[in-house]
């Protein structure tokens, strides 16, 4: 499996390990975690923990246009070692995207989403 492939495993990964800091905060604003109706605790939620799961949200929906980004480079035989340091500048600044939004660092948030998009667009124009 190329390295580009296991960026899009870890990307799957994200929006999960997102979840489980988004669980954190649920325990920790309301006492315990409702499994009955997630969605509506997640709702209730303020501060950190609102947007720990805006970034989840936020994770989820950058995810298909990576994905996207590394099949189409693949396919069109992009040199692998490239798409590598796309995919791992991708990988690094959406790991960076939920830790600036919890904290609040909306310009690094800001930067960091933009870093991500950006390798996408080079993966897809490397495949042009």
């Amino acid at each position: 499996m190329t390295v580009a492939f296991w960026c899009v495993f870890i990307a799957c990964l994200l929006p999960i390990v997102t979840a489980w800091v988004c669980g954190y905060f649920r325990g920790k604003q309301f006492g315990k975690i409702d499994n009955k109706h997630p969605r509506a605790q997640y709702g209730q939620l303020e501060g950190p923990g609102a947007r720990a799961y805006a970034a989840q949200q936020n994770a989820w929906e950058a995810l298909p246009i990576f994905v996207a980004a590394v099949l189409v480079a693949h396919l069109a035989g992009v040199d692998a070692s490239k798409s590598a340091i796309a995919a791992e500048v991708f990988i690094v600044a959406r790991i960076l995207y939920p830790i600036f939004y919890i904290a609040n660092k909306d310009a690094l948030r800001s930067l960091s989403f933009l870093v991500g998009l950006g390798a996408c667009i080079a993966l897809f124009i490397m495949a042009a």
